[in-house]
């Protein structure tokens, strides 16, 4: 079970921007991910190039956590707004439930669940 000072680090380093930094101190080095029902990408280094890749194609994304992160036992849930920026400055803001799986203070496992029309608004 993550400890609630682990797990709100983890959400001031995606407020912050550092997103990057974020997967790298939390996530274990075989974590995945899955958006929605897609098939997952596994291991940190393909999710750090994976973000790398989104963060290269926007101006500015922005992370907002909508109210408490909520943890029972190795699972913690969390509502987020992101909002991306493209290089023409059009903001696309997607809100999202990210439902994650820990072992201990890293993360292995994490869900993001969201509507992607959101981002063709």
């Amino acid at each position: 079970m993550p400890r609630r000072e682990v797990v709100e680090a983890f959400a001031k380093r995606l407020e912050d921007g550092d997103f990057i930094g974020a997967i790298e101190q939390f996530y274990v080095p075989d974590a995945a991910t899955y958006e929605n029902d897609a098939a997952p990408t596994v291991g940190r280094d393909k999710l750090v190039a994976k973000e790398r890749g989104v963060l290269a194609a926007s101006r500015e994304v922005k992370a907002v956590r909508i109210g408490p992160s909520l943890i029972e036992g190795d699972h913690v849930a969390t509502r987020w707004t992101f909002s991306f920026t493209n290089a023409e400055g059009v903001t696309r803001t997607l809100d999202e439930i990210a439902w994650q799986t820990w072992r201990g203070d890293k993360l292995i496992e994490e869900r993001f669940y969201y509507d992607p029309k959101q981002l063709g608004r």
